[in-house]
């Protein structure tokens, strides 16, 4: 079982080492809390990671709020969440003071389109990975290809996609129970 200041640290380093948000976390969280720590399972990341995509905040706190809870009940919730939010808020205060000085900055500009380009490659990658674990039949095959369509095509909410796909699993369930009764 995790302790709070583990958890303090290991969701502070890793703020403090991601650029992007919610998505460009995932292949941080799904290295540090399932394959460094083993807190979670890439199942319940995914499952943690949907809920996150469903409730109200942000997604990459709703995640750590999750994950901690998971790990260490309220006290576990409030530790991750404080670790998660503890380096941002100490890295924004730095750059507002500074930031207008250098925004123009070539060098600065330059090397934002590396990271940006870098965040891409990484969500990809923990994709795949992801994919991998939960895509297992032509029926979860198919609620990906069109949960996929529907986000990159239509522009539907995730909240709505994961009730969609919650809903699509439900009766699939509820079918094969028929057929075996």
């Amino acid at each position: 079982m995790a302790k709070k200041r583990e958890l303090f640290l290991t969701f502070a380093r890793i703020s403090a080492s991601c650029f992007g948000g919610g998505y460009a976390m995932l292949p941080f969280f799904q290295q540090e809390l399932v394959e460094k720590r083993g807190w979670l399972t890439d199942e319940e990341l995914l499952d943690l990671h949907a809920i996150a995509q469903c409730t109200p905040g942000v997604i990459s706190v709703n995640t750590a709020t999750f994950c901690g809870y998971r790990t260490r009940g309220v006290s576990g919730a409030l530790a991750a969440t404080a670790g998660l939010l503890t380096p941002p808020i100490l890295i924004v205060l730095v750059i507002s003071a500074f930031f207008w000085t250098f925004a123009d900055n070539p060098m600065v500009r330059h090397a934002l389109t590396g990271i940006r380009a870098c965040v891409c490659a990484l969500i990809i990658n923990s994709t795949v990975k992801l994919y991998k674990k939960a895509v297992l039949d032509g029926l979860t095959f198919l609620v990906f290809l069109i949960i996929f369509v529907l986000a990159a095509f239509v522009g539907l909410s995730p909240a709505l996609l994961v009730i969609g796909a919650a809903v699509a699993g439900l009766v699939y369930a509820a079918i094969r129970r028929e057929g075996k009764a």
